[in-house]
């Protein structure tokens, strides 16, 4: 039977106790997952604890408590790791424990010209990061798919001008190498069970943003996020990004919902895409304010220079004059939610 376990250590352990107990554990074929936190060290137990005398680990010197898991994540789950991740992308850019970021640019990178003005633009109103598709998921296949390897070029050439790093979608794993650059690799809602990208993503050990799918359940992210970690991969960033429901006023339904309760049972980072949740521009700055009220780790805003003209979903997106008001905004709703 494999079940799962945490032992909680007691304070004033020392680490050759604390290897003395997962040497134990190991050669009894259990992973284990080792959380150090400020006040407390957990060990996470992966495998067949039936192997394991509870009782006898109870009954230890160093261990205050043993408690059996059910829920169906582990490694994402905050009962394995109590305190925060924080996912560091570059030595000033940090998302999660208290670092909020926001992501902005264009749906789709279009030319040199419009995404260079967007990074320079995002960047000067408070950005920490630019977005933009090289790979673009389309419903129409007549529709603009993007200019895939000359897309993230162009990324690339704004990274080196602004200092931004960059945030893209990956299609297909066999395009990795060409992502070797980028800051943060984004799975795409459609693709967040697809678990066989999930597990190379997981490999790769870059930064993965992972969106929610468009029908799929709080749990049903986490075990996609799940998938990632098992692969030894830490560094993953939850996206909520609207469900399907049956409302037609909105292109989905943005659950903000979703910020408390992962919060209580994740220890992974959570960030709002208003504009895809949305889908219309007026109403992502209202919701964004939303976001940073109820505690979410940062915002993935669309910004275009141009958006009556732009070749994908246009309609949500933010120009960088609106985008610079909202920033501004948001920094002020933190202020009084931390205050």
């Amino acid at each position: 039977m494999v079940c799962n376990m945490i032992t909680v250590i007691k304070p004033g352990a020392t680490q050759q106790q604390i290897d003395g107990l997962l040497n134990w554990f190991h050669a009894r074929g259990l992973k284990t997952n080792v959380s150090e936190g400020e006040f407390q060290t957990v060990i996470g137990l992966i495998g067949d604890v039936g192997r394991v005398d509870v009782d006898l680990v109870k009954g230890l010197e160093i261990v205050d408590s043993v408690k059996r898991i059910s829920d169906p994540f582990k490694r994402a789950n905050r009962k394995f790791h109590p305190a925060d991740t924080i996912v560091e992308i570059s030595e000033n850019v940090k998302i999660g424990g208290g670092n909020f970021q926001i992501i902005a640019g264009p749906c789709s990178v279009e030319s040199e010209e419009q995404i260079l003005t967007i990074a320079k633009s995002v960047k000067a109103s408070g950005a920490g990061l630019l977005r933009g598709g090289a790979f673009k998921p389309r419903t129409s296949p007549y529709a603009f798919q993007g200019l895939h390897a000359d897309g993230i070029e162009l990324l690339e050439k704004a990274k080196a001008q602004t200092g931004l790093p960059i945030v893209t979608e990956i299609m297909n794993t066999l395009h990795l190498e060409m992502f070797k650059n980028v800051d943060i690799i984004q799975v795409g809602a459609r693709n967040m069970q697809n678990f066989e990208m999930l597990k190379e993503l997981g490999k790769s050990g870059k930064p993965i943003l992972l969106k929610r799918g468009l029908a799929n359940t709080l749990e049903e992210l986490l075990m996609s996020a799940e998938y990632i970690m098992a692969e030894g991969n830490e560094n993953v960033i939850l996206c909520e990004r609207g469900i399907r429901t049956f409302e037609t006023y909105t292109r989905n339904t943005l659950d903000l919902s979703s910020v408390p309760v992962l919060k209580k049972l994740t220890h992974l980072p959570i960030i709002i895409d208003p504009s895809h949740a949305i889908g219309i521009a007026e109403h992502v700055k209202p919701m964004s304010l939303a976001a940073a009220a109820c505690g979410a780790d940062g915002l993935i805003i669309e910004v275009h220079n141009d958006p009556k003209n732009a070749l994908c979903d246009g309609a949500q997106s933010l120009t960088p004059e609106e985008f610079g008001d909202l920033a501004k905004r948001v920094q002020a709703v933190r202020e009084v939610v931390q205050s």
